[in-house]
């Protein structure tokens, strides 16, 4: 009996979560789009490192498949956050180099 209640316990935390989070980031101006893709990436990281202690313990078989499915949903996450936001970050790169100005060359 005690373990389906931590479960329920566990789900119910889940789930406010769920919609804490989504409230928190649906609320989020674009402009702030790239710094709080940066925090997901150092999250998904702690759930890595999560996962592959879940993994290591090998309590059960399912346990090592679920751990496993995690290391590699959150590694994707990681590398396509990084993606995203270096792309992101190359949009407000100028696509040309800047002229030189006239004091810049008499100097050198």
């Amino acid at each position: 009996m005690n373990s389906s209640s931590n479960l329920i316990n566990a789900l119910f935390i889940f789930v406010l979560a769920g919609f804490i989070g989504f409230e928190v980031i649906r609320r989020v101006s674009p402009l702030l789009h790239t710094p709080l893709m940066s925090l997901t990436n150092a999250l998904d990281a702690i759930a890595v490192v999560g996962a592959i202690v879940l993994v290591g313990e090998h309590k059960s078989t399912l346990s090592a498949v679920f751990g496993f499915i995690a290391v590699v949903a959150a590694t994707s996450n990681i590398v396509g956050g990084f993606l995203i936001t270096d792309r992101m970050l190359k949009m407000f790169k100028p696509s040309r180099p800047a002229a030189k100005s006239s004091t810049e060359s008499v100097t050198k």
